[in-house]
């Protein structure tokens, strides 16, 4: 998924004169469903309500019976049972938000979304006992049953994973309670967020722009372009200051009760929980970064001033084009073979699964109207295949992203085969195989580029993206720990929320540019501090896994690309010791992180050279 990284989401709306962009593909959910009305959904949600109901009446109070000597089997039954009602909603679920995304000021759409999710609420509600129960069972029970029940056995790595949440789990009509109303609460200003933010209007130099052409409109070559722009987002996200005031602390207060009930000590580590990643490793990752931005962003952003011929640049122009950046619009065919020809050079069986998405409309590519910004990677369920979103317009940006999301989508194919409740990989590494996707196509781009002047271009752009993906990032971790820890003494008012934005921000960005008045406001965009509470350190911690990872294939003689196809494989059935284990790399020793970060740091190294 990608949006915050980058904060330029890389799309715009197509405008009278521009270059032609060649046929943007639109995705073909039908693969899930035929449509919103049809017979194929009205049974599938019917089936989820009577099988939920069905298999709470078959299972629940059993479980630790079933799990005694002599009943080797039921559990694994019960347990392929529970799968397959999980696979039958999670492709309900991922078919309604994907018709979501694409329009979501339909109405239509926005209803059926509401709809679906209320009603697998409730069916998930009668589901809910089981990994409850699962969790009471005595350990020395589930190590018997596991060994001797090879169905529950084959289910090993799920179970295990599960019972690392059993410290935090609640009374059962407590956790029922808690996933019912989550529909009136979180779900509900989650869904306020996003409709919010889509129906926003930014006018533009006589332009009423949505959220992406608007952002877009901050990588101009023409620095009153982006002036203009950033006045309009500030004016626009200033007037809608007081509902995104309300989500977030009505957010953060709900976090802060869910935390204060299951016993989390650290505002973050229900994340880290879910993310299997050890709190330590998350400080020594947030640490190493903040001790890095003076000889990263710092250093960075005061050689572009100089380049743009400031002394200082405002925060408007933080991601301006160089002089030497090329400004022809990318074609959909050129950015296509651009990705699927790096992914060939690794590897063909990548490239292969890659090409899928494009000749199976997998992809939706166009920007509309309504359509949700950024851009994402949907893995939906095993029996069927992931969805890629976009909203394509024709930057190098966009080119990045495309091969971003397809390094998703590559991995999500894979993982596939692990089930649907062993296929989801922990936040942290889900972005592996995306920024790795991103590392392919920009080295194969680097290496094929002679002319000093377009490789200074290339080089300041990757640098950019980097900076944006980890040190952008560590600074929304610190601004979402502002925030949440100050929230435990009371409401946080919109100034305040400012003041700790621009905090992080100049922290992280330095002396070289000035954040000028209404970037105060520019914390309110960002859709992850709602969705889904500090997700953004795992850009940074995917980041320098993957310097660190590409270290290792360029040095490596034969083997890395299965190495790393297992490593895609193994889905969420390990643990990033496990997996980092094969290539030499361990995430819990300190100076590992030094490693990823002197890549970027070697990439500005280059850049002076060439200065």
């Amino acid at each position: 998924m990608r949006f915050a990284p980058n904060a330029i989401a890389g799309a715009a709306v197509a405008t009278v004169g521009a270059p032609p962009l060649g046929d943007l593909p639109e995705w073909n959910l039908a693969d899930l469903y035929p449509g919103i009305e049809s017979p194929e959904v009205k049974r599938d949600l019917a089936l989820a309500a009577e099988q939920s109901v069905a298999f709470e009446k078959r299972w629940k109070g059993t479980l630790a019976s079933e799990a005694s000597a002599g009943k080797a089997g039921r559990l694994g039954q019960a347990l392929k049972e529970y799968e397959a009602l999980e696979e039958l909603m999670g492709r309900i679920a991922s078919y309604a938000g994907l018709v979501y995304a694409g329009n979501t000021a339909d109405p239509q759409f926005a209803k059926f979304y509401g709809d679906v999710q209320e009603k697998m609420t409730d069916a998930s509600a009668h589901l809910l006992f089981f990994s409850l129960e699962l969790n009471l069972i005595e350990d020395e029970a589930i190590a018997t049953a596991l060994a001797a029940d090879p169905v529950f056995g084959h289910y090993r790595p799920w179970v295990l994973d599960l019972r690392k949440d059993k410290p935090y789990q609640l009374e059962d009509r407590i956790e029922q309670l808690f996933h019912e109303k989550s529909v009136t609460g979180r779900g509900a200003w989650n869904r306020l967020f996003d409709e919010t933010m889509t129906a926003l209007r930014f006018s533009v130099d006589g332009e009423d722009l949505t959220l992406e052409p608007a952002l877009n409109k901050l990588q101009d070559p023409n620095p009153k372009v982006r002036q203009n722009a950033a006045a309009a987002l500030a004016k626009t996200f200033e007037e809608n200051l007081r509902v995104f005031t309300l989500i977030t602390n009505t957010l953060a207060k709900d976090k802060e009760i869910s935390d204060r009930w299951r016993g989390f000590q650290d505002i973050a580590d229900s994340r880290h929980l879910a993310n299997r990643v050890e709190r330590e490793v998350v400080d020594a990752l947030a640490a190493a970064v903040r001790d890095a931005y003076p000889r990263l962003s710092h250093r960075y952003y005061r050689m572009k001033a100089r380049w743009l011929g400031m002394d200082r640049m405002n925060h408007w122009d933080r991601n301006a084009p160089l002089p030497e950046t090329p400004q022809a619009t990318i074609g959909w065919d050129e950015a296509k073979n651009t990705v699927l020809s790096a992914y060939h050079r690794f590897s063909p069986d990548m490239a292969d699964i890659a090409r899928g998405f494009f000749d199976r409309k997998w992809i939706d590519a166009p920007v509309r109207p309504g359509k949700a910004p950024g851009a994402f990677a949907h893995p939906t369920v095993p029996s069927a295949h992931p969805y890629v979103m976009l909203n394509y317009m024709g930057k190098p940006r966009d080119v990045m992203t495309l091969a971003h999301e397809l390094g998703h989508g590559v991995h999500q194919v894979l993982a596939g085969a692990q089930g649907p409740l062993m296929s989801s990989t922990p936040l942290t590494l889900a972005e592996t195989a995306s920024v790795f996707g991103e590392m392919l196509t920009f080295r194969s781009l680097l290496d094929r580029t002679t002319d000093r002047r377009e490789r200074k271009a290339m080089l300041a752009q990757k640098v950019e993206d980097m900076i944006n993906t980890v040190v952008r990032q560590i600074a929304f971790y610190e601004f979402e720990r502002k925030v949440h820890t100050e929230r435990k003494n009371g409401e946080l008012t919109s100034d305040r929320l400012g003041q700790f934005w621009l905090e992080v921000q100049k922290e992280s960005l330095g002396e070289a540019i000035t954040l000028r008045e209404g970037y105060e406001t520019f914390w309110t965009y960002i859709p992850h501090f709602i969705h889904s509470p500090f997700y953004v350190y795992a850009y940074a911690f995917g980041d320098c896994l993957v310097n660190s990872l590409f270290a290792v294939y360029q040095n490596a003689e034969k083997g890395f690309q299965e190495k790393y196809f297992d490593m895609l494989r193994a889905g969420g059935t390990k643990h990033h010791s496990e997996l980092l284990a094969p290539f030499g790399l361990d995430a819990s020793d300190p100076a590992f992180w030094g490693k990823g970060l002197s890549v970027i740091s070697g990439l500005i190294d280059e850049l002076e050279a060439l200065d």
